[in-house]
């Protein structure tokens, strides 16, 4: 069985228990725990085999060119307090613009951990959140929500075969931000951010990939892998490694909550 879990809003379309895909000891950059993503051992793989052939179909063309593919991820969880983030739940108390440089600075070129190492292979920054989205319900919200920016990131790891994205939304408040979050989950149909297509990085395809989605204050990061070409990790607890340094970059929002701290003193 997959499910994805929710940590506790009301709204969401899951949480029914099982065994937790995110190991406790492996902590969120807030020192939060990760919730559960994917339950219930050996069978698991199987049914994700089945379920992944599901994630993804052509909508709309880019450039007038090439179909641009909707994709979803085959599991999802979001993650919704946004412990220690209240500083900056709104973002009057945060207004400075978000940057390429200040999330994907030369610390994060290169991301490692649980033996998997990854290269920063692009990244883009679209004042226009629709260009980085699919989905019109999804649009809709964004623009209720306040989005003034959707910041991308291509990460490739060659030696272990897996990609990744990661991807920060700025919207007008935390309110905002949890909706967002409920709306990603893919049982909702409502839509999901378009990878970053990035020269030389092989493209997210149709197949098993796995997102995480955080509520940092006026924030919604989500982080997305998958293995090159869209085929089945090895186990469970391979996609979890997988996804751990993709994560990295969200530390940028620790710097904004320490400014609006000292702001409010």
């Amino acid at each position: 069985m997959i499910e994805a879990r929710d940590s506790g809003a009301s709204g969401t379309t899951s949480g029914r228990g099982g065994k937790d895909f995110w190991p406790a000891e492996d902590q969120a950059p807030g020192g939060g725990n990760r919730r559960p993503l994917l339950l219930y051992g050996g069978a698991a793989l199987a049914v994700l085999l089945v379920l992944a052939g599901a994630g993804a179909f052509f909508l709309t063309r880019g450039g007038g060119d090439k179909p641009v593919p909707h994709l979803s991820p085959t599991a999802y969880t979001p993650e919704y307090d946004g412990e220690g983030t209240s500083a900056i739940a709104r973002r009057s108390a945060d207004p400075r613009p978000v940057t390429l440089a200040e999330v994907f600075g030369d610390d994060v070129k290169t991301v490692a951990s649980n033996g998997f190492t990854y290269t920063l292979a692009g990244t883009d920054l679209k004042a226009d959140c629709k260009a980085a989205t699919w989905g019109a319900a999804l649009q809709a919200q964004l623009a209720k929500s306040g989005c003034r920016a959707v910041v991308r990131g291509a990460y490739v790891s060659r030696a272990q075969g897996f990609v990744g994205q990661f991807t920060v939304l700025d919207l007008a408040d935390a309110d905002g931000v949890r909706q967002v979050l409920r709306m990603l989950d893919p049982a909702t149909g409502s839509g999901f951010v378009l990878p970053l297509a990035a020269p030389g990085a092989p493209a997210f395809a149709k197949g098993f990939s796995a997102a995480y989605a955080q509520a940092y204050g006026h924030y919604a990061v989500v982080c997305w892998v998958q293995k090159s070409g869209g085929g089945l990790p090895k186990s469970l607890d391979q996609a979890v490694s997988a996804s751990l340094p993709v994560e990295k970059p969200a530390f940028f929002v620790w710097a904004r909550v320490q400014m609006a701290d000292g702001a409010g003193k």
